[in-house]
Order: structure tokens, then sequence, then C-alpha cells
């Protein structure tokens, strides 16, 4: 099983919009809209999202202080997602532990975005797609295609999304 082909293809304009790219994703799914009908604008989209993204104040809330050299904050994935699909997503660490990062596998069943990255700092996010079975289905930004992830590899730590391997946060539904 992998992600709706329409996301076949959608590629985030520049290495520091993948959360951007997963939430404009995130919200043609939710408004069960085409992302692919977007193909045209989807550069441009991603970019304007990602500045609102990154702004100190997001949704009328101030927002921690995050560096823009790592891209989109975990919270103002968590923020987007919650106002597109109408449901609370709450930002979980995971970085530590194979028990933590195992149920973070679980809970990503549901759906929401990971950000994952090297042993020392997150540098990536993909976007969770709810479904059946013990899998996690993904959008995986960078490649603009969809994958699958395996929960012993997201247990160990040792993923391989767009060269990154550990999972660092969450950001699931509550």
């Amino acid at each position: 099983m992998t992600a709706p082909p329409s996301v076949a293809g959608l590629r985030q304009p520049d290495r520091r919009s993948c959360g951007a790219a997963c939430v404009v994703v995130a919200a043609d799914l939710a408004a069960d809209r085409d992302p692919g009908a977007r193909r045209a604008t989807f550069g441009a989209d991603v970019l304007a999202t990602h500045r609102r993204l990154v702004r100190l104040v997001l949704r009328g809330r101030p927002q921690p202080p995050w560096t823009r050299l790592l891209g989109t904050p975990p919270w103002a994935v968590a923020r987007e997602l919650s106002a597109v699909t109408g449901v609370r997503h709450r930002v979980r660490l995971v970085r530590w532990g194979r028990a933590r990062r195992a149920a973070a596998h679980d809970r990503l069943q549901a759906g929401g975005a990971l950000f994952v990255g090297d042993r020392w700092l997150p540098r990536h996010v993909v976007l969770a797609l709810p479904g059946p079975g013990p899998e996690v289905r993904v959008y995986e930004p960078a490649a603009g295609a969809g994958v699958r992830l395996d929960r012993e590899r997201t247990a160990a730590g040792t993923l391989r999304l767009a060269g990154w391997s550990h999972p660092w946060f969450t950001v699931t539904p509550v």
C-alpha cells in the first residue's frame, strides 16, 4: 500500500519546506481535495505556507523560537494540522528509547507528522496517512512519493527518509 497517487511528484520546493509541504497536502486531503490538482502551484503554495508557519505569531498565538535552519517547528505543524483537520494534534518527543519510538509508530497509524533527523538534530518532516495495517504510509515530500514505514525500523531508529534515520517528534491526533 502506498500514498494516494495524487501526491506523486509533489516535491518540496526547497530544503527547508518539508513541513509546509506536509501541511499543504494534509489540508487538501482533509478537505477531500486532490493534492495533485494543485501541481502547477504546489511550490508557490508550499513556500507561502512555510513563511506563515515560521512567523513568531501563528493563528493569533505566539510561537517559541525555532531556528529557521531546521525548517518548520513541530508546534507549528501541530497547530496547522489541528486547524485543517478539526482534531487537536499534540507534539511528542520520541527521540530516545526503543519503546517510545515503537509507540510513536503505532500512534502514526492514525495520521499526523513525523520529524526525523540524525542523532543530533531533527531535519525532515513526513506526513503519516491514516490507514489499516501494521505499516504506516507516509507522504515523503523530498521524493514527492509515498513510502511505507516499518515498525521495527522506526523502533530501532534506522529509517531511511531523505537520508535521515532517527525519529525525533511525532505530531499526532489527541
